[in-house]
């Protein structure tokens, strides 16, 4: 043993450590004394070591289980690590699988596109920049899951219901103007899923989609109102149901029982919840709720889709991914669009924004018109009132919408607009005053459907 090393109680000599380990023995570190640093129990270097520890030193393999709490520190972390990164890509791969399963569910009217583009020199151009005006076509075609509904004439389709919807620049309104099928309007010649051409035609406007589909829907739309059409999306009968049922039933009013075996509907009067089934009867009954007219009917449908916009805003499925996806799942089941509307993520932007319109802001009416003079079982426009409409919604103006009973509209249309004779208030003409905005009777989804 060397001279200098300390023969001390407390630090044995162990015969098969080196002579010089490090920290210690004369080629060690020391301090400014000169002297090599003290031992001490809770060091961990060489020379600490636990009383009773059977002379193993620091460094040795017998206090090495004195570590293992930090070991498993690091285990449980790698671990925790690893599992949090696996739940992160099943949730990523579950978002990216509902993602595709519903951008798979859209169906894209490649058809009309091509249509469209055919007559497009023939199109209006659009005036309102970043307003959106979207056709809403219902079809009542009987083929497939929709037979339950009603004959099929060999798949043959029809625009039910035909709504323009307007979405102003600033996303802060929204006007939905219904076109009734009974009205009589020009039909442009179109071309038929056989490729042959149809002939101009004066005749009842739900004919276009008959005769050349939602191409010439457009396009008769776009002569009748002088409105680009941007944007199109056609929803049968079953996609309407669903979505209804996804919201958990919408709220109506009846003022009497309906009992109506072709719509499949029996109800009591009163306040009440509708779900899918019941809602799609009560949209398309005609005969057996109120004067049994097209008119009463479109009122009707106005009503609903408000309080089915009101349902979604109040109950927050727009900001909800839990209650959004089953909707989006409805819809876009039944959904046939145009290109510009075939991915979920062009309608998420669509619905975001309008998630932030008032409720009283988004407005039904139908387009003016009256019984046509030659058929009172069809339909004509109501002139002046429906051109200033349609330049209002051109110019993406504001349209203003009130209750019938508040718009002291005489029968029938006078019944849907203010149709007064302006002439006598123009600038600058005896009145002396610009011409007033005209009132269109209708609603919005803000209105209770028993009106409290």
């Amino acid at each position: 043993m060397d001279a200098d090393v300390s023969d001390s109680p407390g630090t044995p000599s162990e015969p098969d450590r080196p002579d010089h380990p490090a920290g210690g023995g004369p080629d060690g570190p020391q301090d400014a004394s000169g002297a090599a640093p003290q031992d001490d129990a809770s060091a961990e270097g060489p020379g600490a070591r636990a009383a009773g520890d059977g002379g193993a030193g620091a460094g040795t393999w017998g206090e090495r289980p004195g570590r293992g709490p930090r070991d498993g520190g690091s285990h449980w972390l790698r671990w925790t690590a690893l599992g949090a990164s696996f739940l992160v890509l099943v949730a990523a791969g579950a978002g990216w699988w509902l993602y595709k399963k519903l951008d798979g569910n859209i169906t894209t009217d490649t058809g009309a596109a091509a249509e469209l583009k055919a007559y497009e020199k023939d199109r209006p151009l659009p005036i309102a920049r970043d307003a959106r005006n979207i056709l809403l076509i219902g079809s009542d075609t009987r083929s497939g899951e929709n037979s339950a509904y009603g004959r099929d004439d060999g798949g043959s389709q029809r625009s039910d219901t035909t709504i323009l919807l307007h979405l102003a620049a600033d996303r802060r309104s929204a006007t939905a103007v219904s076109i009734p099928r009974d009205l009589m309007t020009e039909i442009p010649s179109c071309h038929k899923d056989d490729g042959k051409a149809t002939k101009k035609q004066f005749a009842q406007f739900n004919w276009a989609f008959e005769l050349g589909g939602t191409a010439c829907t457009i396009r008769t739309v776009e002569r009748m109102t002088g409105i680009r059409i941007d944007h199109h999306m056609v929803v049968d009968f079953n996609g309407f149901k669903d979505m209804v049922d996804a919201v958990d039933g919408v709220e109506v009013c009846l003022k009497e029982p309906v009992d109506d075996d072709d719509a499949h509907l029996k109800l009591p009067a009163g306040r009440q919840k509708l779900d899918g089934e019941e809602a799609l009867g009560y949209v398309r009954a005609r005969k057996s709720i109120g004067d049994g007219s097209d008119t009463e009917r479109m009122d009707r449908q106005q009503k609903f889709l408000g309080a089915l916009v009101n349902k979604m805003q109040s109950n927050g499925v727009l900001l909800n991914p839990t209650r959004l996806y089953p909707v989006l799942d409805a819809a876009t089941k039944s959904l046939t669009t145009d290109p510009g509307l075939d991915s979920l993520r062009d309608l998420y932007d669509l619905v975001r924004g309008m998630r932030n319109v008032p409720t009283e802001k988004v407005q039904f009416l139908t387009v003016p018109r009256k019984g046509y003079h030659l058929d009172p079982n069809r339909d004509e426009l109501v002139q002046p009132d429906a051109e200033q409409l349609f330049t209002q919604l051109r110019k993406d103006e504001p349209v203003t919408v009130v209750p019938a009973d508040r718009n002291n509209a005489r029968d029938s249309q006078a019944d849907h607009s203010s149709e007064k004779d302006t002439s006598s208030r123009k600038p600058g003409g005896p009145g002396g005053s610009p011409t007033p905005a005209p009132t269109y009777s209708g609603s919005n989804a803000a209105d209770d459907p028993c009106g409290s």
